[in-house]
């Protein structure tokens, strides 16, 4: 596969890494007096800036390899701490000028404070912490899968439906696994959750249909009364590659389509399904991927023909911004859509009601619940994981949702 002139880029990339470099090698000076510290300062950022660079050129000419894996996550690594420790630097350096400021009007001599040492231990500290943390993401934090559940609460629920439970997961990406029993793990912690209802809402792959191949006999263990549904996503039509033909892209595609049926997932192209209970009853309507800049293929409109305006509905939905552009204002009520496509972009921090991820430069709301015009959203944070090979602070999810009729008010 033929990629676009690399040269320019990576040019740039190189100059803005070698400028960190320098700002970084001045505030390790700062601390570290070894003379032999230089030499293995610059021998390994040159080495590793040298690799990033050979890493990317040869992947013009065909898919990455392990090489160009290794060698771009730890660049990357590298770099993301190397920023943190600037910010730590140039803080101290900000500080340092405006205390020199006072003095030039007394002396009329502009000298500017040494930097300080805490503030430059603390920058290695954290530094060195967040490499750790990156190595932890990836050796064992993308498969740290955590269950995330949700009571919601909607008044024109059918009765018969108090209380049903739904799993969901998205993002599977099977061509990035590599640990069979991990995953499993995953498995097990779905089925675990006994719910009424499965669903899972798109990229079950990568780029290819034979991805999934070894990961069948696995996700096949997954079971719920009310069956197993699930929905196609960006990456499940074959977009990122190049093919021979379009017949194959297509013969790609209806292969995907075979291993959802064998792996007993009932796929939802644009249709909708009936689940009754008694002789009251749900619909869950699923449509192919429909996102700003990802392909709109889906026709909402169509997976709800010969439904009633007053049905309850369930949609599955793969992107999010399909929620925002079409279904929280469409003329038939979507009580409940669940989406995923964001991953949370797999790094981030979630704790003590602190909620960030760089992905939220693209998405507003990028996971977990949001209401507006009486119409909610999940976003699921992905059960797997693709480009970072890793997860951090945004861990793998399962979701299990709870219908409630109505909202106990406390005596």
């Amino acid at each position: 596969m033929r990629r676009k002139n690399l040269t320019t880029p990576l040019a740039i990339v190189s100059i803005a890494f070698l400028l960190i470099n320098f700002y970084v090698f001045g505030g390790l000076r700062f601390i570290i007096s070894n003379p032999v510290f230089p030499y293995l300062f610059w021998g390994f950022a040159g080495i590793l800036v040298s690799c990033a660079y050979l890493a990317t050129l040869r992947i013009q000419n065909k898919e990455p390899d392990r090489f160009f894996t290794v060698t771009i996550h730890s660049f990357i690594i590298y770099l993301a701490s190397e920023i943190l420790f600037s910010v730590f630097l140039l803080i101290n350096d900000i500080l340092s000028f405006f205390r020199a400021v006072p003095y030039y009007f007394e002396t009329y001599s502009f000298i500017i404070p040494g930097r300080s040492l805490i503030l430059v231990e603390m920058g290695t500290a954290l530094s060195v912490f967040l490499c750790l943390l990156f190595i932890y993401g990836i050796l064992w934090g993308k498969y740290q899968y955590r269950v995330i559940k949700h009571v919601l609460y909607f008044d024109d629920l059918p009765k018969a439906f108090e209380g049903f439970t739904i799993t969901q997961i998205s993002d599977i990406h099977a061509g990035s696994f590599n640990n069979a029993r991990q995953v499993q793990k995953g498995i097990n912690l779905i089925n675990k959750q006994h719910s009424d209802l499965f669903v899972f809402t798109g990229d079950l792959v990568n780029n290819r249909s034979e991805e999934i191949v070894p990961w069948i006999n696995h996700f096949s263990q997954i079971k719920a009364k009310y069956g197993q549904f699930s929905v196609l996503g960006n990456h499940d039509y074959g977009d990122y590659v190049k093919w021979p033909n379009e017949g194959e892209k297509a013969k790609n595609l209806q292969q995907l389509k075979d291993y959802h049926a064998q792996i007993g997932f009932r796929l939802l192209l644009d249709e909708h399904v009936t689940l009754t209970k008694g002789t009251q009853k749900i619909i869950l309507a699923g449509i192919e991927n429909w996102g700003i800049g990802f392909g709109q293929r889906g026709d909402l409109n169509k997976s709800l023909e010969n439904t009633q305006v007053d049905d309850f509905k369930i949609l599955l939905s793969h992107d999010p911004t399909h929620w925002e552009e079409e279904v929280k204002n469409h003329s038939s009520k979507i009580h409940l859509t669940l989406s995923g496509h964001t991953h949370g972009m797999q790094f981030g921090v979630e704790f003590f009601g602190i909620k960030w991820s760089p992905v939220s430069l693209r998405y507003k709301h990028w996971a977990g619940l949001k209401t507006e015009n009486q119409r909610t959203i999940n976003i699921n944070r992905g059960f797997g994981f693709l480009g970072f090979l890793g997860r951090v602070g945004i861990w793998p999810e399962i979701t299990v949702i709870e219908l409630r009729k109505n909202k106990i008010k406390p005596q």
